[in-house]
C-alpha cells in the first residue's frame, strides 16, 4: 500500500489543541455529512489501501462526473472533444474541450486544472464544474491532463499547465476563443496550478488573464506555512478527516515535491507579491486542512488590493460537491460558480 506516515511530520498535532477563534467554528459537522461519512471513508480507505499512486489512478479511472440533483444534462447541453499539444520537451498531451451546442465566437476560456493531489486524476475529477461552465455559451472549458508525481515531479506538472495555457492562447482562433479573455480554474491540486498560473503569467507578461477560481486551494506547503502572520489551526483542527487528512495530504506532498524549499510555483501564498493578479473566486470547507491556508490566500490578494469573492462553507469536507453531490450547500456552491463566471465571461459580441 502507499506509504502514510503514523503522524503528520510537517506539523505538530500532539498538542493541547483548541479551535482557533477566526474560523474554528467552521469544523462543526452538518447532519448530511455525519450521515455519509462512514461510507466516504470506507471508499477512500479502499483506495488507499492499494499498492501505489499508479494503482489508484487505475482504480479512479475517468468516468464521465455524475452531475448533483439539479444540474445540467451534460450529454444534451454539453459537447467535448479530445485535442493535444506539445509541451517544451516535445511531450504530446491531452486537453479536453467542453462547450455548449450554441457557443458564441471569441468566447471566454475557462482553463482548468484536475485535482487528485498532484498524483491522480484527469479530467473529469472536476467533470461536474466544467460541465457547467461550459453550458454558458460565453465559455469554452478546456481541461488539461498534465503529468503527474511521482514519475513527473514538481515543478514538471506546472510547466505542463503553462505550456498548455500558451498553447492555447497560440491556437485561440481555432478554439474559437478570445485569448484576452482568459480564466484560470481549479480545485484543490488544480486551484494550486491556477494560483500558481496566474502569478506566472503576470511575472512573464502574459496578458489576458481575468480572473482566477480557486476552489479548496492548497496554496502553501505546511512546511513553510507563515504560522506567525496566519491564523493555522484547521491542519490540527481537521487532521484526521475522512475525505483528506493530514498524512495523506503529506504523502501527496511527498510524491509530488520530495524536497521542498520556498518556491511560489508550489506555495502562491510565498510569492514575493500578489499585486496586479486578476479578481478571484474562492471557495472553501470547513472541515478540510487547508481551510486556514484558504483565508490566509485570499487575505493575502486582498491586502494586496486583488477583487476577492471568499465562501467558507460550515461542516462540510474538501471537495464536498463531488463527495457529497445531495448536500444542502452543493447547490450554492454551484450557483456562487456560474454567478462569478457571468460576471466574468462574455464573448466578442456582447461587447461589441
Amino acid at each position: 500500500m502507499v506509504y502514510i506516515r503514523d503522524k503528520p511530520k510537517y506539523v505538530d498535532v500532539d498538542v493541547d489543541f483548541k479551535p482557533l477563534p477566526k474560523y474554528g467554528h467552521l469544523s462543526e459537522m452538518t447532519p448530511e455529512f455525519l450521515a455519509a461519512e462512514p461510507a466516504i471513508k470506507a471508499a477512500y480507505d479502499q483506495l488507499w489501501a492499494l499498492p501505489d499512486f499508479p494503482a489508484i489512478r487505475q482504480a479512479a479511472g475517468d468516468a464521465d462526473a455524475v452531475m448533483p440533483p439539479g444540474g445540467p444534462d451534460r450529454y444534451r447541453e454539453v459537447t467535448t472533444e479530445l485535442l493535444h499539444f506539445p509541451t517544451r520537451d516535445g511531450q504530446l498531451l491531452e486537453l479536453k474541450v467542453y462547450k455548449s451546442p450554441n457557443v458564441v465566437p471569441d468566447a471566454t476560456l475557462v482553463y482548468r486544472m484536475h485535482g487528485g493531489g498532484h498524483v491522480v486524476g484527469r479530467h473529469e475529477v472536476d467533470g461536474a464544474e466544467n460541465v457547467y461552465a461550459a453550458t454558458n455559451p460565453n465559455i469554452v472549458v478546456i481541461s488539461v491532463d498534465y503529468r503527474l508525481a511521482p514519475e513527473f515531479p514538481f515543478p514538471i506538472p506546472v510547466y505542463d499547465c503553462y505550456d498548455g495555457l500558451l498553447w492555447c492562447k497560440k491556437n485561440a482562433k481555432t478554439l474559437g476563443i478570445n485569448p484576452e479573455k482568459i480564466i484560470v480554474a481549479g480545485s484543490s491540486a488544480g486551484a494550486n496550478r491556477a494560483a500558481v498560473l496566474a502569478i506566472m503569467a503576470r511575472d512573464d507578461g502574459i496578458t489576458g488573464i481575468i480572473g482566477q477560481i480557486l476552489h479548496f486551494p492548497a496554496v502553501c506547503h505546511p512546511k513553510f506555512f507563515p504560522r506567525d502572520k496566519y491564523e493555522f489551526g484547521s491542519y490540527i483542527q481537521n487532521a484526521d478527516n475522512c475525505v483528506l487528512s493530514a498524512v495523506r495530504l503529506e504523502a501527496f506532498l511527498d510524491a509530488y515535491n520530495p524536497d521542498p524549499e520556498p518556491d511560489h510555483r508550489h506555495s502562491p501564498l510565498l510569492a514575493a507579491s500578489h499585486a496586479d493578479l486578476p479578481p478571484a473566486l474562492i471557495q472553501c470547507a470547513g472541515i478540510d486542512i487547508l481551510r486556514d491556508e484558504t483565508f490566509a490566500y485570499a487575505e493575502a490578494l486582498k491586502s494586496a488590493g486583488v477583487e476577492v469573492e471568499l465562501y467558507g462553507y460550515k461542516g462540510v469536507p474538501h471537495c464536498f460537491p463531488a463527495v457529497i453531490p445531495t448536500h444542502p450547500s452543493t447547490p450554492v456552491f454551484y450557483k456562487r460558480y456560474n454567478d462569478f463566471l457571468k460576471k466574468h465571461a462574455t464573448s466578442s459580441s456582447q461587447d461589441k
